[in-house]
């Protein structure tokens, strides 16, 4: 099995940062935020959506470990501020909140 990250996979993580709600609410505005479960690697992810993985992205969609944010998680976001890393795979921005330390 391949066990090496791919260029994309580095690349994006590369371009994978910490963000604050505030910072990310003009793209839930315009309905581009993707929540990640934060059981999942927000890197492959990205990278799936990137190649047109449309089978394993829809699959993830399906389960709810990837959904677009709604307004009731946006209100708890806005409440809580926790901590959340976002990449960027356009047109989406993928958020997922970090684990606390």
């Amino acid at each position: 099995m391949h066990t090496e990250p791919s260029t994309l996979y580095a690349k994006l993580l590369g371009e994978t940062a910490p963000i604050t709600w505030q910072e990310l609410q003009p793209f839930f505005a315009r309905g581009a935020l993707l929540w990640v479960d934060s059981g999942a690697d927000l890197i492959a992810v990205a990278e799936a959506i990137a190649e047109n993985h449309h089978d394993t992205v829809a699959a993830w969609l399906e389960s709810g470990r990837v959904a677009v944010l709604n307004d009731t998680h946006a209100q708890d976001l806005l409440a809580r501020d926790p901590s959340l890393w976002a990449v960027v795979v356009a047109p989406w921005v993928l958020v997922q909140e970090r684990a606390g330390k």
